[in-house]
């Protein structure tokens, strides 16, 4: 199984990815087919869904990027980290906490928590 890093590093480039094709293919590889995530603000299950949620991210917050925030963490089938959104080397305006189920590699359910937002998110 991969360790806590790998997953939460995998997760996070797929909501960096612009490109449509190389998001899907991230997606395949880091999801399970009828993965499910949730937070406070939208939900999706699904390749599909997911993929649109992150397109839609990219769409309401264009040019920022995602991070690692601190050291991911889990045991057995669960995963836990922490992330920021914010342009590059800049200072974030939206950050999380994620909880993950997995399936093996591969995500099978993603519960995210809202850390910090901005007003208008």
């Amino acid at each position: 199984m991969a360790d806590a890093v790998t997953i939460a590093e995998r997760y996070v480039a797929l909501w960096n990815e612009t490109d449509p094709a190389r998001r899907r293919a991230l997606l395949a590889r880091a999801w399970v087919e009828d993965g499910t995530y949730v937070d406070p603000l939208m939900q999706g299950q699904g390749h599909d869904q997911i993929d649109a949620l992150v397109g839609a991210v990219h769409a309401r917050f264009p040019g920022l990027r995602f991070a690692v925030k601190g050291t991911p963490d889990g045991y057995g089938d669960r995963v836990r980290f922490s992330w920021t959104l914010g342009p590059e080397g800049g200072e974030s305006l939206v950050e999380g906490t994620d909880f993950a189920i997995l399936d093996g590699d591969r995500l099978k359910s993603v519960t995210g928590f809202l850390d910090k937002v901005p007003a208008v998110a």
